[in-house]
């Protein structure tokens, strides 16, 4: 049968097959336009969120200063709000399309004279048009303030402009890309200035005292600008980090306590109990990491946020707050030195008898690792299946036997129930040689972290704990790659503004040399 043709000559079939296809488009378009809806929403809301932390920040800093707080805590609390401020407007800038942002450019004051001064030339490749030579018709000059170890120099960039008199085209070499656009300070200044406050735990205040004294005065709003832009920079590199290490299916996690000032409406110059966690890649693991995360509390439900839908063996101690993540895709392994440390204080109590063959025997399971140090995976596995289950064996007889004759609730019932209560997490290690005997890698990655809260007195808010968490994990992290963690964070920083998102784990402490100059 002959298709029936419409006015213009087209077929029904094909007047179909047009409207089918427009139909299409429109769905298409519709959902485009949904998911484009939703993001804008979602922006919207996070914009709204960060704008309403940022008007409450500025209330803080403008605000009549509480008397409750003494001189230190009213130091600390300053840094922080600059930071927090800056940090906030960053992330405020970056959600921006890039027409509506507004540059900004900072007021200083002119750099001391006394100061050494470096000048570095930049000029076009190419100073030709038309073919023939440009006239250099003047050029554009930048100080930036740089440090090294015990030194301030200024580096001075001259830019020379050229231009044709042929065509009147002007040629200037542009401005390298920085971590802080159009900043006073070099990344070496800036790297110092974190290592000092996250590593050297010095505050602001001090280091502002500190230059001060070698001729420079820096404002710590600027010190404190410069953190908090600083951490907003860096932060991609942290999120990296943290997948990397939820990459591997054997983690330490452990945790401490920070203190941290409590909101404005309940302050009153008081301070409430946070806690800073950490976790890393079993010490048998291919990588050396640890990642830092703060939090305010010690709520079980920070762990799980963290850990997502991670799965693999999970390497605690016998808080209640790790309880609620076993079972499923996460196993507990548990810490023999936390083990021993029960029968340790038992000994040191009343000189137990019990308690002394208990750490002998935790003893032989630790010179049997110390020879297993070296080995390879299926070695260390054989040496612990064939030499380490037979010290299991034994000791789980000896508690066995003696918990049934010492009374309940006696101290000696308390440091076996200790090791029966726990006896399959404890016993994980000797069925996969990637499992540590103990947690003790983590608890010596909180070592610097105890140091610093001598110097701290306080994290002066949540945001502000959360940074310092991020960048310690880069520099902690550098330490046990064998870096400098200056020289680390320089490079890094040096990197970053043109740096590929797509290979950004390149930048990370445990592949840092592939790409940097290695120290230590």
């Amino acid at each position: 049968m002959n298709e029936t043709l419409d006015l213009d000559g087209m077929s029904q079939l094909q007047m179909h097959q047009l409207v089918q296809q427009l139909m299409g488009t429109v769905q298409q378009q519709s959902r485009l336009v949904e998911q484009q809806s939703t993001e804008l929403k979602h922006k919207q809301a996070l914009l709204d969120k960060l704008t309403f932390e940022m008007a409450v920040l500025k209330r803080l800093k403008f605000a009549a200063k509480s008397e409750a707080l003494n001189a230190n805590q009213r130091s600390l609390l300053e840094d922080a709000l600059e930071e927090d401020l800056q940090a906030v407007g960053e992330e405020i800038e970056q959600m921006r399309p890039a027409a509506q942002r507004t540059p900004s450019q900072p007021k200083r004051l002119p750099l001391p004279e006394q100061l050494p001064r470096q000048e570095f030339k930049h000029e076009p490749e190419v100073t030709q048009c038309c073919e023939q030579p440009m006239r250099r018709m003047g050029e554009d000059v930048a100080d930036k303030l740089d440090y090294t170890p015990g030194v301030f120099t200024v580096h001075r960039h001259v830019r020379g402009k050229w231009v044709c008199a042929c065509c009147q085209t002007l040629k200037q070499k542009p401005v390298d890309a920085h971590i802080i656009d159009k900043g006073l300070a070099t990344t070496g200044l800036l790297a110092q200035v974190l290592v000092a406050k996250y590593a050297d735990h010095l505050p602001l205040y001090r280091q502002e005292a500190i230059y001060a004294r070698a001729g420079v005065p820096l404002a710590r709003s600027t010190l404190a600008q410069w953190v908090g832009s600083c951490g907003v920079q860096l932060q991609p590199l942290v999120d990296a980090l943290r997948q990397e290490v939820l990459q591997h299916w054997v983690i330490h996690a452990d945790e401490t306590t920070v203190q941290m000032l409590k909101p404005k409406a309940e302050r009153n110059g008081k301070t409430h109990r946070a806690y800073l966690w950490a976790y890393s890649p079993g010490r048998h693991e291919d990588i050396k990491a640890v990642v830092y995360d703060f939090c305010e509390s010690r709520a079980g439900k920070h762990a799980g946020e963290f850990l997502e839908d991670w799965s693999g063996t999970l390497l605690v101690d016998d808080f209640a707050g790790y309880k609620q993540l076993m079972g499923g895709a996460i196993e507990e392994a548990g810490c023999w030195a936390h083990a021993r440390r029960k029968f340790f204080d038992l000994h040191a109590a009343n000189k137990s008898q019990m308690a002394q063959r208990a750490l002998e025997q935790i003893g032989q399971l630790y010179e049997l690792e110390q020879q297993a140090k070296d080995m390879d995976g299926a070695n260390r596995l054989k040496l612990r299946q064939e030499e380490s289950a037979k010290v299991i064996k034994k000791l789980n007889a000896c508690l066995l036997e003696q918990r049934g004759k010492v009374p309940e609730g006696s101290a000696t019932a308390r440091a076996i129930d200790y090791s029966l209560r726990r006896w399959t997490a404890l016993t994980q290690f000797l069925s996969n040689a990637q499992i540590p005997i103990d947690n003790n890698w983590i608890e010596n990655q909180m070592r610097p972290i105890a140091l610093g809260r001598k110097n701290w007195l306080f994290a002066g808010s949540l945001r502000a704990g959360q940074r310092a968490a991020a960048v310690m994990s880069l520099i902690q992290s550098a330490k046990l790659n064998g870096h400098d963690p200056y020289a680390y964070l320089k490079d890094v920083m040096e990197k970053l503004p043109t740096w590929p998102n797509r290979r950004i784990q390149e930048l990370l402490p445990h592949r840092w040399q592939l790409t940097g100059q290695r120290i230590g």
